[in-house]
C-alpha cells in the first residue's frame, strides 16, 4: 500500500514498517430458524480442506440418507462444486454473486467479532483461544443467533412423517 509520509525538502522519505499477516478464518454452518450452529476455525482454507469440513459436518450433524440437508454457499473459489467430493445427506446450493446479504451466516459474523473488536493481540493463537470461547457461547445460545440469521423469508424445516 502507498501513502505520503512527511520529510524535509530535497530527502528521501524513510517509511518504516514491518508488515505481517497471519489469518484465522470462522466458518459457520448455521440453521437459520433455531439457531443450531457448528462452529470451526482454521489457519487456512482450500478445496481439499472444504470436502473434510463438509464431511465432519456431515458426521456431526447425522446427514445421510435418513436426514437431507441443504447447505446455501457463495462462490467462493473452495466452494465450487466441481471437483468436490460432497458427503451423502449434504445438498449444496449456491446464492448468486455478490449477494453476501442471502447468506445467513453472513449476519453472525458481528456476533462473532464481539469479543475481539477494537483489541491488539500478541499471537493468533490469543485470537483462536478467545474466538473458540465465544463459538461455545454462541452454540448455548440458539435464540440470539437465530435473531440474526433468520430471515422472514427463510423456509421452514421439516419434520418427516
Amino acid at each position: 500500500m502507498r501513502r505520503r509520509v512527511w520529510a524535509p525538502i530535497g530527502e528521501r522519505p524513510l517509511a518504516l514498517g514491518h508488515h505481517r499477516y497471519e489469518w484465522l478464518y470462522v466458518t459457520a454452518f448455521v440453521q437459520p430458524t433455531g439457531g443450531e450452529t457448528v462452529w470451526y476455525l482454521s489457519d487456512g482454507v482450500s478445496k481439499p480442506f472444504f470436502e473434510k469440513l463438509l464431511a465432519d459436518f456431515a458426521e456431526t450433524v447425522g446427514a445421510g440418507k435418513q436426514r437431507r440437508i441443504i447447505l446455501v454457499l457463495d462462490n467462493a473459489g473452495w466452494h465450487g462444486e466441481v471437483g468436490l467430493a460432497v458427503p451423502e445427506g449434504l445438498r449444496l446450493v449456491f446464492l448468486p454473486p455478490y449477494t453476501p446479504e442471502l447468506q445467513p451466516a453472513e449476519r453472525l459474523w458481528p456476533l462473532v467479532d464481539e469479543p475481539i473488536a477494537n483489541r491488539c493481540f500478541e499471537t493468533l493463537a490469543d485470537i483462536d483461544a478467545i474466538l473458540a470461547d465465544r463459538c461455545r457461547q454462541l452454540i448455548n445460545d440458539q435464540s440470539k443467533v437465530a435473531q440474526k440469521a433468520n430471515f422472514a423469508w427463510s423456509p421452514k424445516p421439516s419434520q418427516p412423517k
